[in-house]
Parts: C-alpha cells; structure tokens; sequence
C-alpha cells in the first residue's frame, strides 16, 4: 500500500495509546507532528489491513464518539475491543474526561 510519509509517525502514536485509554483523531494527528490533519490520520487507519495489531480501535472523534457507521461490523467491533479493555462506550460514545490518553 503506498502511503503517505506521515503515516509512519502516526502508527506510532496509535501504538503507544495504552490499554483502556483512548485519543482523538486530531490528538494523534498532533502528536504525529500533523497537527490539524485528523482526516489524514483517519484515511490512514482506514487503510489498515484487516488483521493488524495496531489498537487503531483507541482512536475516536473529538467528542468521544466512535466514527464508523453505528451497526456497521467495524463499529461493533470497535465498541466490542474498547469494553474488552474497560473502556466504557456508552451510546458510541465514550467519556474523554475518564478515558482520554494524556500524552
């Protein structure tokens, strides 16, 4: 898959969220030295193939909300590894102010 150089920096920001925490789009974006460029690290999680280890399912809009269609398999999914690491989703949603990665 061809990809942008940022993605690299941006995997690694995604690696590095730690179990039972999550990060928005645009906090991972910033980190990654992207700031401003949530869409990129969205377009780049997207691409992941469907068998990695990336815990890309930590990563979750600025409000806290999971941005996969609801129902779809990828936000049940989703919904499913983040309550497996204590995550609590409620309503697609979860609490930044208890679950937020500070970095």
């Amino acid at each position: 898959m061809a990809h942008n150089p940022a993605y690299e920096m941006i995997w690694q920001v995604v690696a590095a969220i730690p179990v039972g925490k999550v990060a928005t789009y645009g906090q991972v974006a910033e980190q990654a030295g992207v700031p401003g460029a949530a869409r990129l690290v969205g377009r780049c999680l997207s691409q992941l193939p469907g068998d990695t280890r990336l815990p890309w399912f930590r990563v979750v809009n600025a409000s806290g909300r999971i941005s996969l269609p609801v129902g779809s398999e990828g936000y049940l999914r989703q919904v499913e590894m983040l309550q497996e690491e204590g995550v609590a989703v409620l309503h697609g949603r979860v609490r930044l102010a208890d679950f937020r990665w500070r970095c």
